[in-house]
């Protein structure tokens, strides 16, 4: 039955013509694209589906900006320019929510490995969202102006693809906007309602390896050798000394060692060890503190145990760097009353900051310091969310196998919300 469903499904999408909303099928778009998730970098039939139901709404289409992104442009007159992004990719987790438009996608991961894909973070929601919040604008061209800019980002799961699209010439080829717009699946809120954040709400994110060397030996002599092992466990440890000590009290910051790789027998001394971290921060003045007092650190650590120059760690911070989101906080609170009058007062709730990251800040971070504002969409259905505030379940975290979003009252709510934001907007 699931498999019948989902090839029907599958038959009417890619075969059918959508010009409007009204001929938008939201819950079989988003079963299609949970069925079928593509990992970052691969969004390949993701993307050409996106950018063909944009096509046929009237949207000037162009594709392959930065890979596999869609920017689609709706020009109405004299007016602001609105930007609204929604991500495309999926993660490498094996669905276990029995759903019957469960995913059961394989693809291969960058590492080679063949590995299971799954919409663990809700980025089939965000696209089905904005598309129909594209259409709704489409048909309602009487109630706007200015130019309606939607794009579709690939790999925001390795915090690449809001660069790759600005590197491509993302504002310079197509429009700068005034404003950005976007929303993320909140795990942690019922379905119907949507949280906010003025201010700061996602994190700087950085990636760091660490490479020890050593001299390798036998365990029962190590006077004999340099021990990479015992200088990356008083790395760690002092690592921490780094948010307790040297960062202001008031202000976040995380540092984890998430990996730790050496070794290969017992009573045998490696030559070498790898760390892994992950470091995430809010102010541009912290994320540098942080990441300066690691290198610090790790050669310090190494110097006092006595190890040669030639022996000193190379500390490496990795490109992929995701930049912390900033909500603006005037078009938080004007967002956030129209929101609040279209879905009810009691729907619209402040929401704790986060230390996850999110690339959509950088649409916000250019020389144009645009306005930007990303809420969050409650998904959790109503039945699992009574049996959580009872004390019977926990929920599902997003990433998690399990992750299963209430779609009909999530999107139905993301629409109006999104919807009602962007007619306010986009007015001369």
């Amino acid at each position: 039955m699931s498999l019948v469903r989902i090839a029907t499904i599958t038959t009417v999408l890619l075969a059918s013509s959508v010009t409007s909303a009204q001929d938008f099928d939201r819950l079989g778009f988003y079963e299609y694209l949970h069925a079928n998730p593509e990992l970052s970098f691969q969004e390949e039939k993701t993307s050409a589906l996106l950018a063909r139901t944009w096509r046929q709404a009237g949207f000037e289409v162009t594709e392959q900006v930065g890979g596999h992104g869609v920017v689609g442009l709706l020009e109405n007159g004299e007016g602001p320019t609105l930007m609204i992004r929604m991500d495309t990719d999926a993660l490498p987790v094996q669905e276990q929510t029995g759903l019957p438009y469960a995913s059961r996608a394989k693809a291969i991961e960058m590492t080679g490995q063949e590995v299971h894909v799954m919409h663990a973070c809700g980025h089939d929601v965000h696209m089905t969202v904005g598309t129909e919040t594209a259409l709704n604008l489409a048909m309602q061209k009487e109630a706007w102006q200015g130019t309606l800019m939607v794009i579709a980002q690939p790999a925001e799961e390795r915090g690449a693809g809001a660069k790759a699209m600005l590197n491509d010439g993302l504002f310079e080829r197509f429009a700068t906007p005034d404003y950005n717009l976007s929303l993320h699946t909140l795990a942690t809120l019922p379905a119907g309602q949507i949280g906010y954040v003025p201010g700061w709400m996602m994190a700087n994110v950085d990636s760091v390896d660490i490479q020890l060397k050593g001299v390798g030996g036998h365990g029962a002599y190590p006077h004999n050798a340099k021990d990479p092992i015992v200088l990356a466990a008083s790395i760690i440890m002092d690592l921490q000394t780094l948010v307790s000590r040297e960062i202001h009290p008031v202000e976040p910051g995380v540092v984890t060692v998430g990996s730790i790789h050496a070794g290969t027998k017992h009573n045998i001394i490696p030559d070498s060890a790898t760390l892994q971290l992950t470091v995430r921060s809010y102010s541009d003045a912290t994320r540098e503190t942080l990441l300066k007092g690691i290198r610090r650190i790790a050669i310090k650590n190494a110097e006092a145990m006595g190890f040669p120059e030639d022996l000193l760690p190379v500390v490496e911070v990795k490109d992929e760097y995701t930049p912390a989101l900033w909500n603006d906080p005037e078009l938080v609170a004007r967002s956030v009353a129209v929101m609040k009058s279209v879905i009810g007062a009691a729907n619209v709730i402040e929401v704790t900051k986060e230390m996850g990251g999110e690339d959509f800040a950088r649409y916000g971070r250019t020389d144009e310091k645009i306005p930007s504002f990303m809420i969050r969409l409650g998904v959790v259905p109503d039945a699992k969310w009574e049996a959580f505030q009872r004390g019977e379940t926990n929920l599902p975290s997003l990433h998690s196998p399990f992750f299963a979003p209430d779609p009909a009252k999530s999107i139905d709510t993301g629409v109006k919300a999104m919807t009602a934001m962007a007619l306010d907007l986009l007015q001369n």
